[in-house]
């Protein structure tokens, strides 16, 4: 399934707006800025296009680009494009277009996004209803086949979903002008509603899950032919049930599509337009935060490989405490009472900092030597000269004092831009712990013990633990073929298209830490 609809080729000139940026160095493909118009030439493939800007052809990710309401509007641009291009009134005509008697109105324009908004709202339940009444229902009455826990695996919270929706869809037709849909004033149910939309948060965490959880099972025949017979029996359309169940993933990064497009039409006069506003950048957050969860929960495996690769752990796990790491790098450590200066790397997490020494012989071994609570310390600059506490010259130096006891560890970088970036990262640090607790993120016991239990199979005993480059720099370095084959990363939000590429993290690692030779 695609976010994208395909489009109507007809023989009239279809055209379609860049929603990010898609930045290329395959002269097979198309490269654009986010908002630049494109003719769609050909739609075949359901996930690269081809398409053309001015003078300039190639493949494109469908899912780059969306498809605008009136397509009138797109032409308007187009040609505005290629007259800034310098192409006169031949060109023009070269192109075959052919603009009519006139635009239709803006009120026309925000008639039709209304009643787009409204119509993809009431399928959307629709999907929903077929998918609770249809699967979740009928998969209840067969204890034979399957578990309770295997059902929450599979659908999520879609039915908490489904139940909020039908909600969220009755205060929109309460605001619904039926008869002048421009009038409509729907800004403020999104505004009422935007702390709710958060539980689609917990949907799309568990949707990788529930994908490998699915495919697990239509592996055998009758799992097969009883969704099969559940959608024939629901009379629903012909899409598989792993395409129904990517359909709210795909929903909640529509909604600041809509909300933009909305604005776009909507006279700043006009008494819907500040609720519009103010709803679009709620749904942006929304999306955001979700997107930044994700990131997390993918990321809490790589730490929990990480710990497992460190010589000599001690202590609780860092999972307990921590999910995002948010610095790392090295520095020179001198603790009280013996101020003894010791080289060490530094991993600083939300929560705790932990520091490793390095193996002599070994760089990429690490030893556990320690770790900081970060909850209980106050970080503090230091100038270049004499230290009063450790009583010592230090040059690029910052101060760790504990708000609980007397410890206080005083770090040096080898370098002054080090040091500020450093002394960045201990403020993002605290910005990171107080945005979890504003937006009430945590891992459940089960997610770190789960993490945990997959970085131990991954280092199997008997075997030397070390750090290695990942595959996703060789990846890094590899040219796309003629025609693309997989759909790049969306900017905004990754689990908008069912093929995604790997997390980042670990390649983050290896740029921040001397792990690579």
């Amino acid at each position: 399934m695609n976010c994208t609809n395909t489009p109507p080729f007809d023989g009239s000139v279809v055209f379609a707006e860049a929603l990010w940026d898609h930045v290329t160095m395959d002269d097979q493909e198309l490269g654009f800025k986010a908002g630049d118009v494109i003719e769609v030439v050909d739609a075949t493939n359901k996930e690269w296009w081809w398409g053309r800007i001015l003078d300039s052809e190639g493949w494109f990710p469908a899912s780059f680009v969306r498809l605008r309401v009136n397509q009138d509007e797109h032409m308007e641009e187009y040609l505005a494009q290629f007259e800034e291009a310098g192409a006169g009134q031949e060109d023009r005509a070269g192109l075959g277009l052919n603009l009519g008697p006139g635009l239709p109105c803006k009120e026309q324009m925000r008639s039709n996004v209304i009643n787009e908004i409204m119509s993809t709202e009431r399928d959307y339940i629709k999907h929903l209803k077929d998918i609770c009444e249809g699967y979740i229902k009928q998969c209840r009455k067969r204890t034979d086949m399957f578990t309770e826990e295997q059902l929450r695996t599979i659908f999520g919270n879609i039915e908490d979903i489904y139940r909020f929706q039908r909600k969220f869809l009755k205060g929109l037709e309460k605001k619904f002008n039926k008869d002048q849909p421009h009038l409509s004033e729907i800004g403020c149910c999104f505004l009422e509603h935007q702390t709710d939309f958060q539980i689609y948060s917990e949907y799309c965490n568990n949707h990788p899950n529930a994908c490998l959880q699915l495919s697990r099972l239509m592996k055998l025949n009758k799992y097969v032919f009883f969704f099969e017979a559940c959608r024939l029996l629901q009379r629903m359309i012909d899409i598989s049930l792993d395409g129904f169940l990517l359909t709210p993933v795909q929903k909640i990064c529509k909604y600041p599509l809509q909300l933009a497009e909305l604005l776009k039409y909507t006279n700043p006069q006009h008494r819907d337009y500040k609720d519009v506003e103010a709803a679009l950048n709620a749904m942006k957050n929304v999306a955001r935060l979700i997107n930044e969860r994700k990131r997390r929960l993918e990321n809490i495996d790589k730490i929990a490989q990480w710990q497992s690769s460190i010589e000599d752990w001690e202590g609780e796990d860092v999972l307990s405490k921590s999910s995002d790491l948010i610095y790392s790098g090295e520095m020179s450590k001198l603790s009280q009472p013996q101020a003894k200066s010791q080289q060490r790397m530094f991993f600083l997490f939300d929560h705790q900092m932990v520091y490793c020494k390095k193996d002599l012989l070994r760089r990429d071994m690490l030893y556990y030597k320690g770790r900081v609570d970060m909850d209980q310390m106050e970080v503090t600059d230091v100038e270049d000269g004499r230290e009063k506490d450790f009583n010592v010259s230090v040059k690029n130096a910052l101060k760790l004092r504990s708000l609980a006891s007397d410890s206080v560890h005083l770090l040096c970088a080898k370098k002054p831009e080090q040091k500020l970036r450093w002394l960045r990262a201990f403020a993002d640090e605290r910005l990171q712990v107080q945005h979890d607790r504003e937006t009430g993120f945590s891992l459940t016991e089960v997610q770190k013990k789960q993490a945990m239990l997959n970085a131990c199979k991954n280092h199997p005993a008997g075997k030397p633990k070390a750090v290695t480059r990942p595959y996703y720099d060789f990846l890094l370095r590899q040219k796309h073929p003629s025609m693309p084959s997989a759909l790049p990363q969306q900017q905004v939000f990754m689990l908008a298209e069912p093929k995604r590429k790997t997390s980042t993290f670990w390649h983050n690692i290896g740029r921040l830490t001397p792990f690579k030779k």
